[in-house]
């Protein structure tokens, strides 16, 4: 791929001012000062208002530099001070942004007087100073390519006073040594932001020898996502005046005053809190049973949140042993390219009993694989308002990947698990067989006829008494009801909390449809294990399911009739909270600190 060099860029925005040609320059449609009025001449006000009336084809847009529009209304009345030196050191500022460049090459030392420079959205990856006019004031270069700044050794501008580099792949211990009071003596401001540093105490230890910086944009760095930010950033700055666009009270520096000693304490790690609350809008399964529903088998339903998240050490608040977090390890597909998951791959995941360990692969960073580990809530039976009350507190040291897994979000899934129950295969519950019979002739024991000539009513309690006990479970039926994407950037850009209320849309009866294969495939394989059944206990099985079978196409059909009622439907919401860590003061952070040292 070609260079795009700056210089040419350049060029070819001081080409399309038309500084030769209508309205500016000279030329036919000019008056000479010594000659009378002239056919198709006009006058300097006219071609004046060309370049500036809002309609005409000759008004340019002028907005990479505030002289642009100077020097196209000076081609106009003194034409002939317009030569290249001049249209060069007339430029004090310049904003090429979204342009392509890839290289800044000496040609930009031909702007003598240059003291704005401004190349964000560009492809630039590196910046040679020997190509950087001295007189640079304000260098921005914000989202390019950058990767290291060893370029930077010497010639650098030494009056500069504002360095953008946020958005950009710096980090290293190597890009660190390059910001210091050696390099930078008179900066003011700095623009860090949404880099990749995770070493906060190095990069705060080279950033203290600025000797006039006062205003540091550090939001969006891994380091940031830590317990000790921005508390021990202020009290190791204490020159500094403005941090993250906000200005530094005296009652913030009080707060965090002694903090920068306890330095040895400080961990770059962090602690986030998942909290699953209430769910609301579920609708109750067995509304759909009516009056005609067997006995068996015994149906229930329980519910529970899964979601993903970055796997270091799972502290449990509140001891849930229902809880779960796997550690068996695989590979899955289930987040794309861009860094989202399907509801296809949602539903395929949660449908497997156990949570599993992902293995993350994204295409902003091919190169790292981040563990991501599913985790879910207590099961709980069915209610208008179901209260997890579920919190989990993950401690992460991986803060670059979870800055990551921040951007991209986590999907909160709703699983429905229902359990078959069915009568234990016993000898009373299977009926009267001809082998019993005959020993019953045989015997002639009273205390079986006995039983068997009593009244039916008794002899049904009597059988749902001893089958009710002897109930045997069928594997769990699991299906996922609804998955959402909840973003988490916020995390990552201003630090705090996430408090949101799930949206999950309404339940319809179609899906209670998905489940009725799986039911009747389980029900075939127990027909098939039961052989020693007689014709007439299977035939009310048969019925049984045909019953079950006809209320759920029914259930369906009034479903679509009442098909007006669906936008009366309550929605399916979860309340979902997830909370960084944070330090609010000196002692705070010592009361924390004082038993991870003892550890």
């Amino acid at each position: 791929m070609s260079s795009n060099k700056l210089s040419a860029v350049l060029e070819k925005q001081i080409r399309r001012l038309c500084l030769n040609d209508f309205p500016c320059g000279y030329g036919t449609w000019r008056k000479s000062r010594d000659s009378t009025e002239e056919a198709g001449t006009e006058e300097t006000d006219a071609l004046l208002d060309l370049l500036t009336c809002p309609h005409s084809p000759w008004r340019l847009d002028e907005a990479w530099s505030p002289q642009a529009s100077a020097l196209r209304q000076l081609a106009v009345l003194q034409h002939e001070r317009l030569h290249a030196d001049f249209i060069y050191n007339y430029f004090t500022t310049l904003r090429i942004v979204d342009n392509g460049v890839s290289v800044i090459d000496d040609g930009l030392l031909k702007f003598s007087k240059l003291e704005e420079l401004v190349l964000s959205s560009n492809n630039i990856s590196e910046i040679p100073a020997e190509n950087l006019p001295s007189t640079l004031k304000i260098l921005e270069l914000r989202a390019n390519r950058l990767s290291a700044l060893n370029s930077l050794t010497h010639r650098l501008p030494p009056h500069l006073e504002y360095l953008g580099l946020g958005s950009n792949c710096l980090g290293s211990d190597d890009d660190i040594c390059y910001l210091t009071g050696r390099h930078w003596p008179q900066l003011v401001c700095m623009d860090l932001s949404h880099c990749e540093f995770q070493d906060q105490q190095a990069l705060l230890r080279a950033v203290s020898t600025l000797p006039c910086l006062r205003t540091l944009v550090l939001e969006g760095n891994p380091f940031t996502l830590a317990p000790s930010y921005p508390g021990f950033t202020l009290d190791s700055l204490p020159q500094l005046s403005c941090l993250d666009a906000s200005w530094i009270s005296p009652e913030e520096r009080l707060c965090f005053r002694g903090l920068a000693k306890k330095s040895d304490l400080i961990v770059d790690r962090a602690s986030a809190t998942v909290s699953v609350g209430r769910m609301r809008g579920i609708p109750d399964p067995l509304m759909s049973e009516d009056g005609n529903t067997p006995d068996f088998p015994v149906i229930a339903y329980s519910y529970f949140i899964t979601y993903d998240f970055l796997s270091h050490q799972t502290v449990n608040l509140n001891n849930d042993s229902d809880s779960k977090c796997d550690a068996a390890h695989i590979t899955e597909d289930c987040f794309s390219s861009s860094g989202l998951q399907s509801n296809k791959s949602c539903e395929k995941e949660s449908s497997k009993p156990d949570s599993q360990a992902l293995t993350v692969f994204t295409e902003e960073t091919c190169h790292d694989i981040a563990h991501v580990t599913r985790h879910s809530t207590t099961k709980l039976t069915w209610s208008d308002c179901i209260d997890f009350s579920n919190t989990k507190t993950h401690v992460m040291s991986d803060l670059g990947g979870l800055k990551r897994f921040f951007n991209q979000g986590l999907y909160l899934t709703i699983v429905e698990e229902k359990v078959l129950s069915w009568p234990a295969a016993s000898e009373d519950v299977l009926g009267p067989k001809p082998c019993r019979t005959v020993k019953e002739k045989k015997g002639g024991k009273g205390k079986e006829s006995a039983i068997k000539s009593g009244s039916t009513k008794d002899k049904s309690k009597d059988k749902k008494k001893k089958s009710l006990p002897e109930l045997v479970q069928d594997a769990s039926i699991q299906r996922t009801l609804g998955s959402v994407h909840v973003p988490l950037q916020s995390l990552v850009q201003r630090g705090g909390k996430v408090d949101v209320l799930c949206d999950f849309g309404a339940l319809h009866a179609e899906t209670e449809v998905e489940a009725a294969p799986t039911h009747e495939k389980d029900l075939g394989k127990k027909l098939k294990e039961d052989k020693k059944k007689e014709k007439e206990p299977k035939r009310r099985a048969d019925s049984g399911t045909k019953q079950k079978n006809t209320a759920a196409s029914k259930g369906k059909v009034k479903e679509t009739k009442d098909c007006e009622m669906e936008v009366h439907l309550e929605p399916v919401t979860v309340e979902l909270k997830v909370e960084l860590e944070k330090w609010q003061s000196a002692s705070e952070a010592h009361h924390l600190l004082l038993p991870h040292q003892h550890s």
